[in-house]
């Protein structure tokens, strides 16, 4: 008889060897042949020996989650897209309510914005609704990392920095951002890598930054 809360262990050791696998195939990402890892990186990235990679691979394969090249490189598969669309919905239901709370108490336009790749894309606008002037911001909208307060405090958390990032007219003249990634009560941070801010055409006051950063616990909270 098989013991069950040790078949339990087994796969979630199982799931969680194959979550790690997916997030070194996505940490790997780059264009052309160089692009995947081989089974005897993922063996060492995983700690584990070819074997249990081979088997990983086999199943991730079957829900096209990865995809295996010619050289013998595993990339990350078609079938992630489809999880993804499925997510958004969700991510934008739970961001929304904050979001509004977070532009009308400020005044300012609010946003949840996600990494994709080297860009950071608006996820989730709310423009205040008493204001008569503020930044028109759009869902979909992209723009480099490395520019603008939300791309800004992306990185930062990504480095382990969680304070606010302020930029004046880096992606818009005259305007002023301010941003903070996503946090959670405590570390490791929010699985989504994303950040929160607001723009504004006027110099934002003192009290934003503490709703800011309110705003992006309680978000990292929701979607951790």
């Amino acid at each position: 008889m098989v013991d069950g809360s040790a078949a339990a262990g087994e796969s979630s050791k199982t799931l969680d060897r194959g979550i790690r696998l997916l997030e070194l195939l996505l940490a790997s990402d780059a264009p052309g042949d160089a692009a995947g890892l081989t089974i005897t990186q993922l063996a060492a990235g995983l700690e584990v020996g070819r074997p249990v990679v081979y088997r990983l691979v086999a199943t991730l394969e079957q829900h096209r989650l990865v995809v295996r090249r010619e050289g013998g490189r595993i990339r990350l598969g078609a079938g992630l897209t489809r999880l993804a669309a499925g997510a958004v919905p969700v991510i934008q239901a739970e961001a929304l309510p904050v979001l509004r709370r977070l532009a009308d108490s400020c005044g300012a336009t609010a946003h949840l914005t996600i990494a994709e790749g080297d860009q950071a894309l608006a996820l989730v606008v709310v423009e205040p609704t008493w204001t008569d002037v503020h930044v028109a911001y759009r869902s979909g909208a992209r723009h480099p990392l490395t520019q603008g307060a939300a791309g800004r405090a992306i990185l930062a958390g990504r480095d382990g920095r969680f304070d606010l990032v302020a930029t004046d007219g880096e992606l818009q003249s005259g305007a002023h951002g301010l941003a903070c990634p996503l946090q959670t009560s405590a570390f490791p941070a929010p699985a989504l890598d994303a950040s929160v801010g607001v723009v504004s055409l006027e110099p934002l006051s003192t009290e934003v930054g503490p709703r800011l950063l309110a705003a992006a616990r309680t978000l990292g909270e929701l979607l951790r």
